[in-house]
């Protein structure tokens, strides 16, 4: 029971968050050579505002479940995170929900304090897309790759 609780609150909190960046990252872009730059600003800082209200909530439910499944449920293949391929690819998807965190945090920083530039948006999301396709792959191999 706890391990499919634990499942589909990280799988919902998943698909939200990998929603939003993919929806910043594939339509909002696009969108931005069709806007004038103080339109796509005042769309960016809605955003922000928004963001900031909803998104660490699905981040901590996302990394707390993580954590709890990591630790409760794979403590063996994280005990020699090498030995087996699932293990690896574990360790791997580890790294870089790690590197999501920091992208995030950090956004939401420069968001709060009021530095968060066009480019810096940019990037950030680009990156974190980037990210999350991979730790999807990587979550889907990890049951696949014996």
């Amino acid at each position: 029971m706890l391990h499919g609780t634990l499942v589909t609150i990280h799988l919902f909190s998943a698909a939200i968050f990998i929603g939003i960046v993919a929806f910043e990252v594939l339509i909002l872009e696009s969108i931005r050579s069709h806007l004038p730059a103080q339109y796509m600003a005042l769309v960016e800082e809605g955003i922000h505002k928004r963001g900031r209200r909803v998104m660490p909530w699905f981040v901590g439910l996302l990394f707390l479940t993580g954590i709890a499944m990591a630790s409760h449920i794979y403590g063996a293949a994280l005990a020699a995170p090498f030995a087996s391929s699932f293990g690896t690819l574990l360790t791997l998807k580890i790294l870089l929900a790690t590197s999501v965190l920091l992208h995030f945090v950090l956004a939401m920083k420069h968001a709060v304090c009021g530095n968060m530039t066009s480019a810096r948006f940019k990037y950030t999301h680009l990156s974190v897309f980037v990210h999350m396709i991979a730790i999807v792959i990587l979550a889907k191999w990890m049951f696949v790759i014996r």
